[in-house]
């Protein structure tokens, strides 16, 4: 036990001293106007007086720069796709019924509609999904587009033209 606390008292009365007085600190004005402080001088760089205490000094120099803490907003670029029908696709159906399916990529968020374009026309209203299910349209050759809608209503994404051919029997 003796040895313990012998060793111990050698370690402390040979391990160096925390000298809080030698650590300095550089305060300047960046380019920007913002006041940085740092460990580091620099030109234009002015020492601020500290109080001993509660100092550390650090062992690696280490270059230090302001945090930008303004936000960004990130512009997003939105695609709107037809995903069912595939283009110049034959609809079979008596009733003149297709069903379309499409997607929004990155991702559809809240307050964005889509509004369906049907032979260069507005298909009822926009609505807050990309599936819609048609009745009754005629037999022939027939166009579809999907027009992205931020909350203003400004289109702000428009996918490419889908054709499709319905068929339907005839009674002569």
């Amino acid at each position: 036990m003796i040895k313990i606390l012998l060793l111990t008292l050698l370690a402390l009365s040979i391990s160096p001293s925390v000298n809080g007085g030698t650590a300095k600190v550089y305060v300047w004005v960046n380019e920007k106007g913002q006041t940085v402080y740092s460990d580091t001088p620099r030109p234009g760089a002015e020492e601020v007086k500290t109080q001993s205490g509660n100092i550390i000094k650090s062992s690696k120099r280490v270059e230090t720069q302001t945090l930008d803490i303004n936000t960004k907003k990130i512009k997003e670029i939105y695609q709107a796709v037809i995903n069912i029908p595939k283009d110049n696709s034959t609809i079979r159906d008596n009733t003149g019924s297709i069903y379309i399916q499409g997607s929004i990529k990155p991702i559809f968020k809240r307050g964005l509609k889509i509004q369906l374009i049907l032979d260069g026309k507005p298909y009822q209203k926009p609505q807050t999904h990309t599936k819609f299910s048609l009745r009754n349209i005629d037999r022939g050759e027939h166009q579809i587009k999907m027009k992205l809608l931020n909350e203003k209503g400004k289109e702000i994404a428009l996918s490419k033209t889908t054709t499709f051919y319905m068929h339907r029997t005839s009674v002569n």
